[in-house]
């Protein structure tokens, strides 16, 4: 078995408990729509960093992120009683960026493909395999004058 199995491994669990403890037995109000993504461990499971989104504007994510914070000794001691470890890893929360970013990727392609003509095509004149605009007035090439002539 791998090192690096144990803190993953220990990573879901938190992950699983923490989940469960927000939606059941977390009464703090600020806390609001919190969605844990991912909890990273470090090697010597003394730290984990926990990663979350929040349903809401910029306002309702600083609230939960107070909320969180005051919450940590609570979430901490919940898991220490609920998983058999030597130690309980300290919890520390960050919130998780990458969501936010795969929906800028996702609103991009959409506007992109929004873009496209029915047929596929560009619907700004370019050509979608060099991005360059295609001229009709552009001098045709030997190669082209040659793939005339065989024809």
């Amino acid at each position: 078995m791998s090192q690096g199995s144990r803190p993953e491994r220990v990573a879901d669990q938190i992950r699983g408990e923490l989940g469960s403890l927000l939606t059941r037995d977390v009464r703090d109000p600020g806390i609001g729509f919190v969605t844990v993504t991912r909890v990273q461990l470090t090697p010597d499971l003394q730290t984990a960093r926990v990663y979350y989104t929040v349903l809401g504007d910029p306002t309702s994510r600083r609230n939960s992120s107070r909320a969180l914070d005051r919450a940590a000794p609570f979430l901490r001691r919940q898991i220490g009683s609920r998983l058999r470890l030597k130690r309980v890893p300290e919890l520390r929360f960050l919130y998780d960026e990458s969501i936010a970013g795969q929906d800028r990727i996702d609103r991009l392609l959409a506007e992109i493909t929004a873009d496209r003509q029915p047929d596929g095509s560009p619907s700004d004149g370019r050509d979608e395999r060099t991005g360059s605009a295609e001229r009709e007035d552009a001098p045709r090439t030997a190669a082209h004058d040659d793939d005339q002539s065989d024809s």
